[in-house]
């Protein structure tokens, strides 16, 4: 079993991008992805006052942060949903918003650490890798049954492998012989089908394709293209929605997001603006942040870290009042 003792990724300018949201008392923050509840143990002791809705769809990373963030009682309540669900949990909670969404993507590292979920290539393990091991597809499912285009596909969009096609038809041409059921037979055929000079560079030659693979299973980017709009939806006046990406489609879904959510329908040739009709909210990070090599020295998976935040400013609809020119603060 892992120990919750892992230190996330950017911790200190997480709290510090979310502290603002969370300066008054009884402000709520919904941890979308909830994992061994690191940021969580440290919003709730760095921010007197403020309270935690802990999301995860794993009830077994449910129940490990549940038991390190019992001394904070009910300023902490876990809920098991997957994150583009934060309408419901809030329906549920009879709340209509809160003060902060924060979402850590990909996968814990608990999961890693658990051998038998599958997610790691370093042991042989069942290849699962599903964030929720009570329902849906599992890796092995995916390898049986899915076409080579199929194949292909997740693993040059989510795996970015450059031998997609290649690994995708020795797969097809292994399970004839024997179906998909363990991650070290599949590390094996990696090693084959990846050239040597590839295998040099880049990090483990099964990285990518256990990568493409989670990404399938927990049907990632379709679960963030729903929930980046939620997050927004969900917050206050005030309240602001923080999020770290570490693959270059989540990122770019993100960025989507907060772009269009910031974005002016003001005509361009108007030299004023109505007010009332400046955007209801306002992106707090320049771009993408990045980890510094002293983070990424002592944590290794900080390399590939990007972290937005944006935030809102005022109601979404029409307000009346004096009009602003462009330019003007």
């Amino acid at each position: 079993m892992s120990s919750p003792r892992h230190v996330p990724v950017l911790l200190d300018r997480v709290v510090a991008l979310l502290a603002p949201a969370l300066g008054h008392d009884g402000a709520t923050m919904i941890d979308a992805t909830l994992g061994l509840g690191g940021h969580s143990e440290a919003v709730l002791t760095r921010i007197p006052g403020s309270r935690v809705i802990g999301v995860d769809r794993d009830p077994a990373a449910l129940a490990l942060a549940g038991e390190r963030l019992a001394p904070f009682g009910d300023r902490f309540t876990p809920v098991h949903a997957v994150y583009d669900e934060i309408p419901n949990v809030l329906a549920d909670l009879n709340r209509s918003s809160v003060d902060a969404v924060l979402f850590d993507l990909g996968v814990s590292s608990m999961q890693l650490d658990l051998r038998e979920r599958g997610f790691a290539y370093a042991e042989d393990a069942p290849l699962d890798m599903r964030m929720d091991s009570t329902v849906g597809q599992t890796a092995a499912d995916v390898l049986n049954t899915y076409a080579v285009g199929d194949l292909t596909r997740i693993l040059r969009d989510y795996g970015e492998e450059k031998f997609a096609a290649k690994i995708a038809r020795a797969i097809v041409r292994e399970r004839e012989a024997e179906p998909w059921s363990r991650s070290g037979r599949l590390v094996e055929l990696l090693y084959a089908e990846i050239p040597a000079p590839a295998r040099r560079t880049g990090g483990h030659p099964a990285k990518r394709t256990f990568q493409a693979l989670r990404m399938e299973v927990n049907d990632e980017l379709a679960v963030l293209r729903r929930a980046m709009p939620a997050a927004i939806e969900a917050i206050a006046v005030g309240g602001r929605v923080v999020v770290e990406s570490y693959h270059s489609l989540e990122d770019r879904l993100v960025k989507q997001a907060f772009t269009a959510a910031t974005k002016s329908d003001v005509p361009l040739d108007l030299p004023f603006v109505p007010e009332g009709s400046e955007p209801a909210l306002r992106l707090v990070t320049r771009g993408s942040e990045k980890a510094d090599a002293g983070e990424i020295e002592e944590n290794p998976r900080a390399a590939s870290v990007r972290l937005r935040a944006i935030e809102r400013v005022r109601p979404d609809g029409p307000t009346s009042g004096p009009t602003r020119r462009r330019g003007e603060a």
